[in-house]
């Protein structure tokens, strides 16, 4: 048994730690391309709010995050409501 892979990933055995290693390795991708994803989403927010602002709107509208609330909340449940907030919270204010 490879005491480095149980301890760095918890597991009680090498077949574990490998599977825990390789699952963690996909996700660390997956996590790249969501933070990739969310940067694009606040690029497309902040070009939304200029133009929502040189045409003498508002820079939120607040029905259109209620719409992206329910899709989150709709599809995640709860914590989809809280990751909706952040999101929207992330590609607010910034034109």
């Amino acid at each position: 048994m490879s005491t480095r892979h149980t301890v760095d990933t918890g597991a009680a055995s090498d077949h574990a730690a490998e599977l825990i290693s390789d699952a963690r390795e996909r996700i660390d991708a997956l996590d790249h391309r969501i933070i990739g994803l969310l940067a694009e989403r606040i690029t497309m927010s902040e070009q939304i709010q200029r133009a929502r602002i040189a045409s003498g709107g508002r820079r939120v509208h607040l029905s259109r995050e209620m719409e992206v609330i329910n899709h989150y909340s709709g599809a995640l449940g709860k914590p989809g409501t809280a990751l909706a907030m952040t999101v929207l919270e992330l590609c607010r204010g910034r034109a």
